[in-house]
């Protein structure tokens, strides 16, 4: 039914549908699955989700290299006490953003969306944002199916891999679909959801990916807590009419080329950046050595 952005754009406009109803018909049609097997589907995700997003709030998690290990408690105990300069939401989906992170660095199940390396992003934005507006389940599956859909087009023309693209690919990636369910979530039009995509991964255009001691704990897990934040941002922005000057196609081809630029020393290697500074080195050292 379509293969990039603008196809998507103009058969929701042409229909007056939302995102959602285009990527859901379209799904049901290459998967050949009814709307019920394909939310309930969603649905075991979104379980996962809120689980992994929970778990370590009270509960810190003994991660692999243990780099990350109590951060999320750390934040929501900070956002319980009052002294928050963001605020309770912002705060609150940061942590959720890290209790992801340490599950997942704590070989614990969570959802990648799109990758292991990002998979507190997604969850903290939707679940944050259902509980602002007040949201139920059903939306926040809706709002996972408008996710899964801007993901598909950015796999589809460019890649979700931090060893082909860079931290721009995982957490980038990540951060536009947020931005865009959640300017349909808050009743943001179709144009509205793009432009928030693109601003939310222009904002991230050319990180590297480089994780100390190859593991994705530091500095992944924080860059989880600040693209949840960029992605609430992005949607902001775009629902208060602002336009993002380059359309979200051209946003996603200039990130895959961005990412084909970048010396395999910067793509996931751990031969670069952090990954090879002096203190990262003799944190690996540490690690190795247990």
């Amino acid at each position: 039914m379509y293969s990039n952005g603008r196809e998507l754009l103009e058969l929701a406009n042409s229909r007056n549908l939302r995102l959602y109803d285009v990527i859901l018909e379209n799904e049901m049609k290459i998967s050949e699955r009814s709307e019920q097997e394909i939310k309930d589907a969603m649905r075991k995700r979104y379980n996962v989700m809120k689980d992994s997003s929970q778990k370590a709030l009270s509960e810190p998690q003994e991660t692999v290299g243990g780099m990350i290990s109590g951060d999320s408690r750390k934040i929501n105990d900070f956002t319980e006490e009052g002294r928050t300069l963001s605020g309770d939401f912002m705060c609150r989906m940061m942590a959720r953003a890290l209790s992801s992170c340490e599950v997942n660095a704590s070989m614990g199940r969570v959802c990648a969306a799109p990758t292991a390396g990002s998979c507190g992003i997604v969850p903290a934005v939707i679940i944050s944002v259902c509980e602002k507006l007040g949201l139920d389940e059903e939306s926040a599956v809706r709002g996972l199916i408008t996710c899964s859909g801007i993901g598909a087009i950015i796999v589809k023309n460019a890649t979700v891999a931090g060893a082909e693209g860079g931290c721009q690919a995982e957490c980038g990636v990540a951060a536009a679909m947020s931005a865009a369910a959640v300017v349909e979530l808050a009743g943001g039009t179709p144009e509205m959801s793009l432009n928030a995509a693109a601003i939310a991964l222009k904002n991230i255009l050319g990180l590297i990916c480089d994780p100390v001691a190859g593991l994705v704990e530091v500095p992944c897990a924080k860059r989880n807590a600040s693209q949840a934040v960029n992605a609430v941002t992005s949607a902001d922005l775009a629902l208060a009419g602002i336009k993002s000057n380059v359309p979200f196609d051209e946003v996603v081809e200039a990130m895959y080329k961005v990412g084909k630029m970048l010396p395999y020393q910067l793509r996931e290697t751990a031969m670069g950046g952090l990954a090879a500074t002096e203190t990262a080195r003799k944190i690996a050292d540490g690690i190795f050595r247990r």
